[in-house]
């Protein structure tokens, strides 16, 4: 396996196991990880904009849910595309489409995972 795929299935791994992470942690503690101190002390991140937007509030039970159930489909397709499994290229791409409203880290690390598996996928071509 080249190793633009295995530097996307890292970055993929971080980010669908800190969604996931994160949500169950919300679910047992009763919120997300958030700045101890500072001036975003308490505060949810810019992602918090968009799903409120489209009418989810982001303490809720169900963007919990959201990020917990998300966060484990993408694992499994990790599995999956780390597998070799021809479908699970197209999948991955499409969960890191879907984390791309997850600003700012979450963007960057979506953005990236994008670009490799689309270079990776011309290289394997060529």
């Amino acid at each position: 396996m080249s190793w633009l795929r295995w530097i996307a299935i890292i970055l993929a791994l971080i980010e669908a196991g800190w969604m996931m992470f994160d949500g169950a942690r919300a679910f047992v503690v009763g919120d997300y990880v958030t700045p101890k101190t500072g001036e975003y002390a308490g505060q949810l991140g810019p992602w918090t904009k968009i799903v409120s937007a489209i009418g989810i509030e982001p303490r809720s039970t169900l963007m919990k849910t959201i990020f917990i159930v998300y966060g484990a489909v993408w694992l499994i397709l990790i599995a999956c595309y780390a597998r070799g499994y021809g479908w699970a290229w197209w999948a991955m791409l499409f969960a890191a489409v879907g984390t791309l409203w997850y600003l700012w880290i979450g963007t960057v690390a979506s953005l990236v995972i994008i670009v490799l598996l689309l270079v990776s996928a011309a290289l394997n071509r060529a």
